[in-house]
C-alpha cells in the first residue's frame, strides 16, 4: 500500500505556463516511473453511502489507483490499515486484498483507475 497525501504536495506551476507568471498550478500526485507498464482497464467515479463499506477484493495482474473526493474512508489492504481523506491517494498493488469503509456523515465519492499489467485484470471476491 502506498499513500500520497495530498496535502503534504506543493503547488507548482504547470509545465505548460511561463514559471515567473504562471495561470494554472499543479500537484504532482504521480510521475511515469511511479507505476508499471501496462493498461488502463477502467477509470471510475465511484461512491460508498455513509457508513458503508465496500466488499473486500482482490485484482489479479492489476494495480488500482484511488483519490479520495471527499469525506474519510478507513482503508485496509492486507493487514494494513489508514485513514484517507480528501485529497488522498493510494496506489494498491496487484494480487492485495482492499476494503475501504466509510467513516463519514456523507457518503465519499473517489477516483478509481485500474492498471493491467498483462492479460487479466479479474477481479476475486474474498
Amino acid at each position: 500500500m502506498q499513500i500520497v497525501r495530498f496535502n503534504d504536495l506543493k503547488f507548482i506551476p504547470a509545465s505548460h505556463e511561463n514559471p515567473k507568471n504562471p495561470g494554472a498550478f499543479k500537484k504532482i500526485l504521480l510521475k511515469r516511473d511511479d507505476l508499471p507498464a501496462g493498461r488502463i482497464q477502467m477509470i471510475n467515479w465511484a461512491k460508498i453511502p455513509r457508513h458503508k463499506t465496500f466488499s473486500p477484493h482482490y485484482h489479479e495482474k492489476m494495480i488500482e489507483v484511488f483519490i479520495i473526493m471527499n469525506g474519510k474512508v478507513k482503508v485496509k489492504v492486507d493487514h494494513e490499515e489508514a485513514i484517507l481523506e480528501k485529497g488522498d491517494m493510494l496506489i494498491v498493488k496487484e494480487d492485495q486484498v482492499h476494503t475501504f469503509e466509510n467513516i463519514s456523515n456523507q457518503d465519499v465519492n473517489y477516483f478509481a483507475m485500474g492498471i493491467v499489467t498483462s492479460e487479466g485484470g479479474k477481479t476475486i471476491n474474498i
